[in-house]
């Protein structure tokens, strides 16, 4: 039976146009957890930001960057038919757990890769950790302490597809340290009172056990091995243009590097994107993206102990690191 999201009190209202997209509430990273009962954590998931629109009849799972990923996520579609509720909105995130039940962005992109791999797309699941739309009424402008309480009840207690990123009651320092110690990427704070904001915003922090950003693949260097990478060339934002900030060999298996050389073959750089004098270097035009974990910048503005961590094109990926202007 369909349920119907009614206002506590006060007079009935008309129901409210939903959005065919909303842009996302980015978290912004800092160095240390908030302090005080006004915020909320949570578990920060590695995978793909997904909005899950259900409306009479259809159901869509849009992309960070606006892109209807529905064919992707068939699992996550097929239990969002069944939540209750004829119109919604939920914000999340679609993950790939490892044996030990961390999300692991390289598994989720083999699993929803058109390449045969040990993991399938049944085994995505989406962490729902708001809800911005409910049968007519628009609920962005509610804090984030409401929005989460008529979550709850939706979708508490799923076991499949669609589960519930639950809240950590604990301090941040506390929840930070074990989120650290037990291997997870991070954390995220947000501000319970807060309503709903696109963009990057400060009602919303994340904080890393490890630096991982966002780079532009700019090219590669070739192995001593036929047919694989020996490293992969990273640019980052300054301003309007691109700016070499080292090379990245290590993080794949002989596998992934071959495909990822094939991959840049295929896309050739007329000019290079970036100044860098290597007679090794293969350019490739900017249109890939790596993910990558790293320790800290060297003095000369390259990435100190860089580490592959998976590869994306570069519509999925707003959050390209950028460079400050000196």
């Amino acid at each position: 039976m369909t349920k119907t999201f009614r206002q506590k009190s006060g007079p009935a209202t008309l129901p409210e146009p939903m959005p065919r997209r909303i842009e996302p509430c980015v978290a912004t990273l800092v160095d240390k957890p908030p302090i005080g009962p006004e915020w909320a954590f949570e578990v920060k998931w590695d995978g793909y930001r997904l909005a899950v629109h259900v409306e009479p009849g259809e159901v869509r799972a849009v992309t960070r960057g606006g892109y209807d990923w529905t064919k992707k996520f068939g699992a996550i579609v097929s239990e969002a038919h069944e939540l209750g509720h004829a119109s919604m909105i939920l914000d999340g995130e679609a993950v790939v757990l490892d044996e030990h039940g961390r999300s692991d962005f390289g598994l989720l992109q083999r699993a929803i890769g058109k390449k045969p791999s040990l993991h399938d797309a049944g085994e995505i699941i989406f962490y729902a950790f708001d809800l911005l739309y409910l049968d007519g009424q628009d609920l962005r402008m509610h804090p984030l302490s409401e929005r989460r309480r008529l979550l709850e009840p939706i979708v508490f207690g799923r076991t499949s597809a669609i589960r519930f990123s639950e809240e950590v009651h604990a301090d941040g320092d506390s929840f930070f340290k074990v989120a650290c110690e037990h291997g997870l990427e991070g954390i995220i704070a947000k501000r319970r009172d807060a309503p709903y904001r696109s963009g990057r915003r400060p009602e919303w922090l994340k904080i890393k056990c490890t630096r991982r950003d966002t780079f532009v693949i700019v090219g590669y260097e070739p192995s001593t091995m036929p047919g694989v990478i020996g490293r992969l060339l990273l640019a980052a934002r300054k301003g309007d243009g691109l700016v070499y900030v080292g090379g990245c060999g290590t993080g794949w298996s002989n596998k992934e590097s071959a495909q990822l050389r094939e991959l840049l073959d295929a896309i050739p750089a007329a000019r290079p994107p970036v100044v860098l004098r290597r007679k090794s270097a293969i350019f490739a035009e900017p249109l890939l993206v790596a993910e990558v974990e790293y320790r800290a910048w060297t003095q000369d503005g390259k990435l100190r102990h860089p580490s592959f961590k998976g590869v994306r094109e570069m519509g999925e990926s707003p959050d390209i690191h950028e460079l400050r202007e000196q």
